[in-house]
């Protein structure tokens, strides 16, 4: 029974760095999403800078912009991916939850058979 609650345990140290990820990528998601909107209010010729280290060098808006659409595919793709991944420690999650339940009440059931 202890290795089964280790496992759970182990489970669930899973599943919260899942959701921990997901969180990053949100973030992520919603500042780009920003930056995005923000490109929308651009005139076609206003200067676009990309921060570089220290420097800010000059980019192609038309660059800029596909960078950033891009990186928005790639965020929601890794969500997706993320919410997957989850959705099936989850599943786990439950699955030895339940193990440990009918162990527990068969524990209960023989030590009230004593």
């Amino acid at each position: 029974m202890s290795e089964l609650g280790t496992k759970y345990q182990h489970l669930q140290s899973e599943l919260e760095e899942f959701i921990v990820a997901r969180q990053k990528l949100e973030t992520q998601l919603q500042e780009n999403k920003i930056v995005n909107e923000e490109f929308d209010q651009l005139k076609e010729d206003t200067p676009v800078y990309k921060l570089t280290g220290n420097v800010l060098l000059p980019v192609e808006q038309s660059e800029a912009r596909g960078n950033v659409e891009k990186r928005l595919e790639f965020i929601e793709t890794e969500i997706k991916r993320c919410e997957k991944n989850i959705r099936g420690k989850q599943e786990e999650l439950e699955q030895v939850r339940n193990e440990l339940v009918k162990l527990n009440n068969a524990a209960t059931a023989a030590g009230a058979d004593r």
